[in-house]
């Protein structure tokens, strides 16, 4: 079992913490991180692009000019796609980006990313976080205690509003519960912090 060294909110070390094997000591899967990186960048796509078709122009009802007779191209709609100002051919239309992936491979990339934060030494499992009522500066003096400079991942078990809202002014930093941990956010923040309880939780539920 990968074993991590347990901190407290100031910063200094309590001991050691064994975590679960099959959650935070598996060999990364590249392959599958990636495409689940993908998978998530997809589905915040909003997919609005529209363009108008011939049928959604203004104008071109009439028929420009008799069929025959004229000596120039047979017309039906100053609106077609080969006019100025007429619509477009195969042009974009809203639609959803977004896909999914097998259970079992969206949790092995969940895994995979969480293991890769503990093989590469960037993950801090505190013993708590406690903070009495919202204040952007007691986030500042953990992270500066925990000697945490990067952007930063903070797990909790469970939704703290306190924490939640003393962070919501620092841009580099995002707080999430076991529940709500993805692949793009643990890869996306240099460091993970995480609590004892979240981190036994998802020990528990990813396993």
């Amino acid at each position: 079992m990968p074993t991590v060294a347990l901190f407290k909110q100031d910063g200094s070390q309590t001991g050691d913490v064994e975590l679960n094997d099959a959650v935070f000591g598996i060999e990364p899967n590249t392959h599958v991180l990636h495409d689940a990186v993908i998978m998530q960048r997809a589905s915040l796509r909003q997919g609005t692009h529209a363009v108008k078709n011939r049928s959604e122009v203004r104008g071109g009802g009439r028929k420009p000019w008799r069929q025959k007779g004229t000596g120039r191209a047979r017309h039906g709609s100053i609106r077609s796609p080969i006019w100025v100002g007429g619509g477009t051919a195969f042009g974009p239309t809203p639609r959803s980006y977004s896909y999914k992936m097998p259970k079992k491979v969206r949790r092995l990339a969940l895994i995979s990313a969480l293991s890769s934060k503990v093989k590469e030494g960037n993950t801090l499992v505190l013993d708590a976080i406690a903070i009495d009522e919202p204040k952007t500066k007691e986030i500042v003096k953990m992270l500066e205690a925990l000697d945490v400079n990067e952007k930063a991942l903070i797990v909790t078990a469970d939704t703290e509003e306190t924490i939640i809202r003393s962070a919501n002014n620092l841009q580099n930093v995002n707080v999430l519960t076991v529940g709500e941990i993805n692949v793009l956010d643990l890869l996306s923040h240099d460091k993970l912090i995480i609590t004892k309880d979240a981190a036994e939780k998802a020990g528990e539920v990813l396993a």
